[in-house]
């Protein structure tokens, strides 16, 4: 947090990016309620066009599912971002996917997370749509502004703006 001219501390601000290249979603649009209902936490959702995952944020990562299918990162600030690529894809065991991050690891903005094959979350999943949830949103959003964009680039397009509560 920065501290203003008077002593009252600014809110930190996170912005989230894209971490794949693809059509953005909004949450509503997912077709899994624990995402749609924003049961996790709020964000957005992207149905990619490549198999590559990139961090949308500066931060440490705190969990790669065994699976390899999901990965959570926490940013200096606190906020936690989870990237769940695909929908079931944790029926996949693996198949597809490639780590190339373990817990503990820092990550830079535009690190190279996980590559999936498409083609296999095609033909065994029940969906491609990837999304990209803020899981502590009531613990430290005090608000968050989303993209008006309908395409994203990985690394490039901001996806998030989260004010982090004071």
């Amino acid at each position: 947090m920065l501290k203003s001219l008077f002593g009252k501390k600014e809110p930190a601000v996170e912005t989230v990016s894209a971490p794949l290249t693809g059509k953005i979603l909004e949450l509503s649009e997912v077709p899994d309620p624990v995402f749609s209902q924003k049961m996790m936490g709020d964000g957005m959702a992207i149905d990619p066009v490549e198999g590559e995952v990139v961090s949308p944020v500066d931060g440490e990562i705190v969990q790669v599912f065994p699976t390899k299918h999901a990965v959570g990162i926490k940013t200096k600030s606190g906020v936690e971002v989870l990237i769940h690529i695909g929908l079931e894809t944790v029926n996949l065991n693996g198949e597809g996917f490639e780590a190339f991050v373990k817990a503990g690891d820092k990550v830079k903005r535009g690190d190279k997370l996980i590559a999936f094959d498409l083609d296999i979350i095609r033909e065994k999943a029940a969906s491609t749509i990837t999304p990209i949830i803020v899981t502590n949103t009531d613990e430290v959003v005090e608000a968050m502004e989303k993209s008006k964009k309908q395409d994203a680039t990985r690394a490039e397009t901001d996806l998030l703006v989260v004010t982090v509560k004071k």
